[in-house]
């Protein structure tokens, strides 16, 4: 069974949340707190971390980005903070998603399994190049023998400029990858912020970047052949 972390200092929100999602047929452990939900997170095998930014006693945003050094669990931010700048924020910290209150719980509910569904759905293939390492399945990404911590996003950006070594991809092209259609925020810029948290990840140098080039007023591509080969 997924298990499911949740943070939310709303006494009644967090208790209908949790009740939806094990309705759904997840596991939930339900926190009030940051240093609560750091306990649980460290003795528990988390699947996707659901969290408000501002608690009592710290802002989830410094929670995201801890996490964000050792795992990389799905982590979405559920917060009445709606300003374009949290938004970005939200995403530079780590974040796979940003929902902002209110919200409809059905259009959570469909997030999260829509999030599971695709973390099952992994092929059973790696691609290679240089001296990166992105095996799908197990959504793992190794540079130089080093296993990094990648966000979703990232995750998903690096997937599609891998895919398509060689190739110019738009700026449109990559959001719409990012996010569905109907996502709650598109923006050029968190394209940008993506590309460079990636780059700090798997480029040796990312001041001179070997691996993924910007193509001024275009987009992005991956500079470098890459090799796909079945585990």
């Amino acid at each position: 069974m997924r298990q499911i972390l949740l943070l939310e200092d709303d006494e009644s929100l967090n208790r209908g949340i949790s009740f939806k999602l094990k309705k759904e047929g997840y596991e939930v452990l339900s926190s009030y707190s940051i240093r609560e939900g750091k306990r649980l997170f460290s003795n528990n095998n988390i699947d996707l971390v659901i969290c408000d930014i501002n608690l009592e006693d710290g802002s989830g945003l410094d929670f995201c980005r801890e996490i964000r050094e050792i795992s990389n669990v799905r982590f979405v931010f559920l917060t009445a903070l709606d300003e374009e700048i949290d938004i970005v924020m939200g995403y530079e910290a780590g974040a796979d998603d940003y929902i902002t209150k209110p919200f409809s719980l059905a259009v959570l509910m469909s997030k999260v399994n829509a999030i599971f569904k695709r973390l099952e759905g992994g092929v059973s293939d790696k691609l290679e190049s240089g001296n990166v390492c992105f095996i799908k399945n197990e959504m793992k990404v190794i540079v130089n023998g080093d296993e990094k911590v990648l966000s979703k996003n990232e995750l998903k950006l690096l997937n599609i400029l891998m895919e398509h070594p060689k190739q110019i991809l738009s700026k449109k092209q990559l959001l719409e990858c990012l996010w569905d259609i109907d996502g709650d925020y598109v923006d050029e810029n968190t394209v940008a912020v993506n590309i460079r948290r990636l780059r700090e990840k798997i480029e040796l140098t990312p001041s001179k970047p070997a691996y993924i080039k910007n193509v001024r007023g275009i987009g992005y591509l991956w500079n470098m052949e890459c090799r796909k080969n079945d585990r």
